[in-house]
């Protein structure tokens, strides 16, 4: 269904709700619905997205707001307040691993309950856990995620949902997307039908259920680094 405003495509979404958010860093992270979402104001999320943006950007404005009860996440990264909820106990954070996090999320989308992966094991994330040898080495034993909405970005999509990713911030994206029972795809560009090379489909339209295209994008830059000028 094509959706002609942010509070049409975030219907639904009630308190207590499971999210996947796409995106790594601010990179291809659908930051309308983001904002949409903290107007909302809907409390008691349990998130799963790589990191939870900075500060002032993207999920951080739902942190911000205390909105979020849970992450589940691989990196505090730039985000103090991340870090200062964290260590008080006023925020709820399952640490995963970056591609066992990743696998979780494609696991969820393939209908793949569980699986073993030799990350973590020996560390804390493993204790108390499951471990299985398998030729002579030691996995651990990891379940499949799966959220009751996916918020997602793509560059572009076509009127049936088909989406199109570009370069790094397809990232998290496409997993997540079919991990969701109800996938919310917030896009730059609609084209029509026919309109996009099949080859270059990257999510098929039967994992989308919205699409949302918003043409004005921040995109803002997590950490500028640039290069000092030559001494004379």
């Amino acid at each position: 269904m094509e959706c002609s405003t942010v509070p049409e495509a975030l219907a639904g979404i009630q308190d207590g709700a499971t999210l996947m958010v796409g995106g790594f860093g601010l990179v291809g992270i659908p930051e309308n619905l983001i904002l949409g979402l903290r107007d909302l104001g809907t409390r008691g999320l349990t998130v799963i997205s790589n990191n939870c943006g900075v500060d002032d950007w993207g999920l951080g404005l739902l942190l911000k707001n205390r909105q979020i009860r849970k992450m589940v996440s691989s990196y505090v990264g730039e985000n103090k307040e991340f870090e200062r909820q964290f260590l008080s106990g006023e925020l709820e954070v399952e640490l995963v691993p970056q591609g066992t996090l990743a696998e979780r999320c494609r696991a969820g989308g393939a209908g793949i309950p569980a699986f073993y992966t030799p990350a973590g094991v020996g560390t804390p994330i493993a204790e108390g856990r499951e471990t299985r040898l398998f030729n002579g080495r030691e996995y651990l034993l990891e379940t499949a995620l799966t959220a009751d909405f996916a918020l997602v970005k793509a560059w572009r999509g076509d009127r049936l949902g088909n989406l199109q990713y570009r370069r790094t911030a397809r990232n998290f994206n496409p997993m997540m997307a079919a991990a969701g029972r109800i996938t919310i795809a917030e896009v730059e560009e609609v084209v029509e039908i026919g309109g996009m090379d099949p080859d270059q489909v990257h999510t098929p339209s039967i994992y989308v259920q919205r699409l949302l295209c918003c043409s004005q994008q921040e995109k803002r830059i997590e950490r500028r680094t640039v290069r000092q000028g030559a001494q004379a």
